[in-house]
């Protein structure tokens, strides 16, 4: 049964595994010089309970896939144009994130009370001019039938939840008036307001120094396992999804080129670009030189036929530069699009068309 985008499961029964699915996903961006295919048929699950981790290069497509399912794609340029988003309710109901108009009352209700996000930079998400108790409080009425003053206890409250000293003081702070750390914690603070389903971390640690990035990682795990919230954590940093993720997406040029467990990525990346990523990590000890990965991102307005990472792959073929590969299933939850493995058997994305 669907209506204004709303899918009730037949049975009731919940989605155990998953909390959000996504199907095909097409963003777009529409400019003078012509179309950005940001993100290009992408497909994921988050597991219900657990972190899924995007990695990828910047530009890679990784944020326009979170500001899709969160349906704050910058318009008129911006849309997308095929693919499903279903996010999966603990009752047993199902929303089509893509069917619904993002400023529909249908996705006002879930943006921020049911599915959260902490942005990239925290200085430019913040408004300067209201207070970061103002903030959260706006959050709060938003989703919640409660007054103002209970509104302002639950700012304090949830701002000494994450770490802001004498919370019912600093309240009343300005963004400005916070230092780098803690104005991640206040985003998280915001975030977090109305125990959401799922959280959607956009790099949370960048310009952070590496103490106040190891606080705030332990912070949302801390959270994560005491609110039962699924996480899907958007980084360049392989280090950070080797402390946050369950399950790791590699994405390049708006493509997901790897999926696997942490532990099968890590162990035993597969898709030449991942293993570039893994090369030119720099390791206490390590001895010999970085590897760069050699060339550079295509031009978004003239992708490569076939492979967009053929041009920088030391294993290109010819196949390569004519046709894109298939995803390949090569062990238990991995899978990679790379013609390197075309004796393995090909997996279904399930693509859906606008």
């Amino acid at each position: 049964m669907v209506a204004h985008g709303l899918t009730v499961d037949g049975g009731g029964s919940v989605n155990n595994e998953t909390v959000l699915d996504i199907t095909g996903l097409k963003t777009q961006f529409r400019t003078e010089q012509g179309i950005v295919r940001a993100v290009d048929g992408v497909s994921l699950s988050v597991p219900r309970g657990g972190t899924l981790g995007v990695v990828g290069e910047s530009g890679c497509g990784k944020s326009v896939t979170a500001l899709s399912v969160m349906q704050l794609l910058p318009r008129p340029k911006g849309r997308i144009v095929g693919g499903e988003v279903l996010y999966h309710r603990q009752d047993g109901t199902s929303v089509g994130i893509t069917a619904l108009d993002p400023h529909s009352d249908e996705m006002r209700a879930i943006r921020g009370n049911e599915i959260a996000m902490i942005f990239q930079e925290p200085m430019t998400s913040l408004n300067p001019v209201y207070t970061i108790g103002e903030q959260i409080m706006e959050a709060v009425r938003l989703h919640q039938t409660v007054g103002k003053a209970e509104a302002r206890e639950i700012a304090i409250g949830v701002l000494g939840r994450v770490g802001i000293p004498t919370p019912e003081q600093l309240v009343d702070s300005y963004p400005h008036q916070f230092s780098g750390g803690m104005r991640q914690r206040a985003m998280i603070a915001i975030a977090l307001s109305c125990y959401p389903g799922l959280l959607i971390a956009d790099e949370p640690t960048t310009a952070l120094d590496v103490t106040i990035q190891a606080q705030i990682l332990a912070l949302i795990k801390e959270l994560q396992a005491e609110l039962g919230m699924s996480l899907m954590i958007i980084t360049h940093n392989l280090g950070v999804i080797g402390e946050m993720a369950d399950q790791v997406a590699v994405m390049y040029m708006g493509k997901i080129v790897e999926e696997a467990p942490l532990a099968g990525l890590f162990d035993n990346p597969q898709h030449p670009y991942t293993q570039a990523l893994f090369r030119s990590i720099p390791r206490i000890g390590r001895k010999d030189r970085l590897v760069p990965i050699i060339g550079s991102v295509p031009n978004p307005y003239r992708i490569p036929k076939g492979c967009s990472f053929a041009p920088r792959c030391a294993h290109a073929m010819g196949i390569c530069s004519v046709e894109e590969p298939p995803v390949f299933a090569l062990a238990e939850g991995h899978q990679a699009k790379c013609w390197l493995y075309r004796d393995e058997g090909s997996v279904d994305q399930g693509e859906v068309k606008a």
